[in-house]
């Protein structure tokens, strides 16, 4: 029996929330005093909204094929992604199979180059992407996972980020990953806080719980060094995202000055498949994290995480609630899944996409069963109380 064509695929953007996790409500952890690029200039370095970090919103991109069936996806593109899918994309996308995902990716791809590679334009390839595999998945009645090639263990095991790694092995994680507070401009001092903090942690979670400290992009090479020096006294296990994502020879220095047994890892704002590459080719990290809503979606992160297998290093991809633990549990080289705490105040599980999606699974105890994957494509549904708008139409 032949598969069905795509018949028609539809952007649309929604705000608070969703996808674009940073649109929260004043008071949220993740607005709070957190260390960024942007850190060096006191007017921006109280909260991450001050300069703009929450402005794109989410993009929900629907892909209707002509036996009725509808998958979607979500990511970070708001009302920019939704032109780009609508007044650019479309055209690749309508009346192929929907087995065709390989080469709608190609395409898509390819006819951006001279305005995308990155950033928001790959945001939007990716959600396309995200939803022709939902689709698919649907299409066969399969969940995601078995399509790309099946569970590799019976559960998810999660490390928590958020502001309470404290509270995070009380709730069963097996580690908690903490924003950085202070950067460079804020000099020794800065410094200071910032181990005062750990060691704060380290005593209250104990010895044999994990503690990472996430960076955003926000150090230079010294300061990162200092600060993985100093943190090893706390038994810090990772140092992430330390440096600009570009900053490839600043990775590969850090990398070689950390203390031994201390992991460098990055990856969240890299894309594709030739971005990876100068990574693990420079020897810049010790685990990629790749975000598949932001990096080329499912089909670039199957050649990505190829990639890093041959290099002997492992993946963990960033956030992305279910459109990452499909993957993650048919990965070998991808043994554990982060779960970003989305609480205001990090101090109870609740879904990462909250509320524009349905059935959106969490981790108990800091596991997921792999049985709570099985439902088609991905799992979840719209919310239908959430108010989305179309700017563009095709």
């Amino acid at each position: 029996m032949s598969e069905p064509t795509i018949k028609q695929v539809r952007a649309y953007t929604v705000r608070g929330g969703g996808a674009d996790y940073h649109d929260q409500a004043e008071g949220h952890w993740i607005d709070s005093q957190i260390a960024t690029p942007m850190s060096k200039y006191p007017e921006y370095r109280m909260t991450r909204r001050s300069f703009g970090l929450n402005v794109l919103g989410t993009l929900v991109v629907e892909v209707e094929a002509s036996d009725g069936t509808v998958g979607f996806a979500v990511t970070t593109g708001g009302e920019i992604g939704a032109w780009i899918v609508e007044k650019h994309l479309a055209r690749f996308i309508e009346g192929k199979q929907v087995t065709e995902i390989e080469k709608i990716w190609d395409q898509m791809f390819n006819a951006t180059l001279y305005y995308g590679r990155k950033g928001v334009v790959i945001n939007t390839i990716s959600c396309v992407d995200l939803a022709l595999w939902d689709l698919l998945g649907k299409v066969r009645q399969l969940p995601v996972h078995q399509l790309l090639g099946g569970p590799v263990r019976d559960e998810l095991v999660f490390y928590a980020t958020g502001a309470r790694p404290d509270l995070a092995k009380k709730m069963g994680f097996i580690g908690g990953k903490m924003p950085l507070v202070h950067g460079p401009a804020e000099g020794d001092e800065g410094l200071r806080k910032n181990l005062e903090h750990l060691a704060k942690m380290r005593s209250a979670v104990g010895d044999d719980f994990w503690l990472m400290y996430d960076c955003w992009m926000s150090l230079d090479v010294n300061y990162a060094t200092r600060l993985a020096q100093e943190a090893q006294a706390y038994d810090l296990k990772w140092i992430e995202e330390a440096l600009p994502p570009d900053d490839y020879w600043g990775y590969a220095q850090l990398k070689r000055d950390v203390p031994k047994g201390m992991l460098v890892n990055t990856g969240e704002h890299e894309a594709t498949r030739w971005g990876f590459r100068m990574l693990l080719e420079m020897e810049c990290c010790d685990v990629i994290q790749p975000d598949v809503g932001w990096c080329g979606g499912i089909t670039e992160l199957i050649k990505i995480s190829a990639l890093a297998d041959a290099h002997n290093k492992l993946v963990v991809p960033h956030g992305s609630s279910v459109y990452s633990y499909h993957f993650v549990i048919t990965r070998h080289n991808s043994p554990f899944a982060e779960f970003l705490m989305m609480a205001p105040k990090a101090d109870e599980v609740v879904p990462m996409f909250n509320p524009l999606l349905l059935d959106e699974p969490v981790p108990e105890n800091g596991r997921m069963a792999a049985s709570k994957l099985d439902k088609p494509g991905f799992g979840v549904r719209l919310n239908p109380d959430c108010e989305l708008s179309r700017p563009y139409q095709h």
